[in-house]
Order: structure tokens, then sequence, then C-alpha cells
């Protein structure tokens, strides 16, 4: 069975302005603009990929879809075009996808869904290990979901990666809260990552067993009942969402945002929960209903993706941030760690 693998686990910006070798290079919602040096021509040209608004019923609480950016460093984006080349997408990108660590509710046995609850001491330290397997692996873009525990996660593990860069949540939930997020420094934007809230990937919403004890639900409605409840497909709990609920707007926001960023070679790290990443992880590894209710995520277990010519290939969770296993996969991972070594050292 495919999904036997998995056993062992795996902003809104304004408009942005950002300097690299080539001139400045500007963003505002569709249009892309990059002013060549003095003596050049100025080209405009209209980017497909150039946000992702993602409307109105997307917006929830603290959430905020995504606007796509453009942090430029020759470092941190190593699937560039080797030649320079700007206009010519690389058809190999990076996806690290991690579970949040473990939540005081975790801890407790609770159902927890889309309660918003944080870290327990030991998801801390779960998240900071999961930093540490992702320390050599590149990333551009961050999503993580509208909830404290994964954005927890997503945070503590990039204080762990050798790039330093700096995540910045990115805020368009108002027309303020850009303009107050503004970053007005060129060398800053180059070392920030931007960071997307979105509902779309919060746990499944566990209706009326959210807060409820696990074995206190057992012993009240059956263990049979509250397992068709946990790992059925398309069977909800008394008012709540199902797998296939939770999978249907998963699985189209990482379609209609994340994949993009994929294609257009930025590499892409995805905190959220269980759930909605079995969700997302079924859609990359093509499972079946039945494969992905045996499919079992371990909290802060990083799982790495390369996605090359169209295709997801799994790569497993990298094993420490010295192994150089995981670099071997592809030529622009070791070209990228290359670069860090000598960049740091």
């Amino acid at each position: 069975m495919a999904a036997a693998a998995f056993l062992q686990p795996v902003a809104a910006v304004q408009s942005n302005r950002v300097l690299n070798n080539s001139g400045a290079h500007y963003e505002f919602r569709n249009v892309s603009m990059r002013l060549i040096p003095k003596g050049s021509k100025v080209n405009i040209q209209l980017s497909r990929n150039g946000t992702y608004g993602s409307g109105k019923r997307n917006f929830c609480m603290i959430q905020a879809s995504a606007s796509q950016t453009s942090v430029v460093d020759p470092v941190s984006t190593p699937l560039n075009n080797s030649t320079g080349e700007s206009k010519k997408k690389s058809n190999e990108a990076a996806l690290i996808l991690v579970r949040h660590g473990e939540s005081l509710w975790n801890e407790k046995n609770l159902f927890t869904g889309c309660v918003d609850v944080p870290l327990t001491k030991k998801g801390v330290e779960e998240a900071i290990e999961a930093g540490k397997r992702i320390s050599n692996i590149p990333v551009d873009m961050i999503y993580t979901s509208a909830l404290i525990r994964a954005q927890m996660t997503a945070m503590l593990a990039m204080t762990q990666h050798r790039r330093r860069k700096v995540p910045i949540v990115m805020h368009n939930e108002s027309e303020q809260a850009k303009s107050w997020s503004q970053i007005f420094s060129e060398e800053t934007m180059k070392q920030s990552i931007p960071v997307v809230t979105a509902w779309q990937l919060n746990e499944r919403m566990y209706g009326e067993l959210q807060g409820l004890n696990k074995q206190e639900t057992a012993d009240r409605y059956g263990k049979e009942q509250v397992h068709v409840w946990r790992r059925s497909y398309d069977i909800p709990p008394p008012n709540g969402e199902s797998l296939e609920m939770c999978a249907k707007r998963a699985v189209a926001y990482f379609e209609d945002h994340i994949e993009p960023q994929l294609q257009s070679g930025k590499n892409v790290m995805i905190a959220a929960h269980g759930n909605s990443l079995r969700s997302i992880i079924m859609y990359l590894d093509k499972l079946t209903s039945q494969e992905v209710i045996s499919l079992e995520l371990s909290t802060g277990i990083p799982m790495l993706y390369i996605f090359k010519e169209g295709k997801f290939m799994r790569r497993g969770s990298p094993v420490a941030p010295t192994e150089a296993g995981v670099y071997a996969y592809t030529r622009n991972l070791a070209r990228y760690r290359q670069k860090l070594d000598e960049m740091l050292h």
C-alpha cells in the first residue's frame, strides 16, 4: 500500500521593490515592472502569477490570503536558471511539509480541530528539531494555517535555518494593515521570507467533538463510532468536517496559490495540520480514499518533495542538518548547500 511508506514519518504585500543584479524590480497586483540600469528601456509586463489574492471569502479572523512577493537572492533561490535568464522559469523546486509540534490540547488528549491553542514545551522542541532537519534546504515562501500552533512551528523551525532569513507574516486584511506593515529597506526585503496564513490550511473542523476528551468520547459513543468519525474519508463528526470536506478546501488552495509558486521555481514550506497535510499528500502522491485514511503523520517531522517537470517526487524526511543524502536528490540542492557553506565559512 502506498500509504505504508508514510508510517515512518515524515502577504499581502503592497507594491514590492527589490534590487538584484539587473536593476530594480517592482510588483503591484498583477503588474510586474523591472527597471533596467540607466540607458536601457523600462520593460513592463503582466505577470500571470503576480498576485494570489483569494477574495473576501478567504478572510477569517487572523488569516490573510497571499499576494506574491519577490524576495530575490541568488543564494536563496538556487533553482533559478544559472545563465541569469530571468524570463525562463525553473523546472525544479523544493516543497517541505511539516505538521505542527505537540499542542496543549494534544497533550491533554482533547479534540482540537479549529480551536486555536499553542504548542507545549515538547511541541516547541519538535518545531526546533524540524528546523534543524531542513536547515540547509532553501525556503523562499512559507504557508501556514490561520492557527497559532502551525505558525509557531514555522517560525521556530526557521530560527534554525543556516541562511538566517527572517520569516515575516504578510497582512492584507485591510489597507491600514498593508500600510503599517510595509518594509522600506531593500536589503531587509532580500533577507526576509514572506509567510502567508490561510484558513484553508486549517485542521479539520471537528464540530461538536472539539474540546472533548478523546477517551471519554469513546466511552460515551463507542470506540467504533469515534473511529469512524476520526478515520473515515467521507463521514463527518456531528456538525463538523469529514476528511473529504477538508481536502476540498486544502487541495483547492494548494492548486490555486502554492503550486504556481513552485512552478515559478520558488521553494515552499507548508506548516499545517494532520488532516490538511494528509489531504495535500493525497493529491501529491495520488492516494486513494482508502490509502489516505491509513496515512499517519508525526508532529514536527518534515517531509521533502521535489517538484520537477510538473511532477512531485517524495524524498522522505531529512535525517539531520549534516545529512548529505538529501542533497544528492538534485544537483540544484547540492549547489545550494555548497553556496551556503562558502558564504557562511
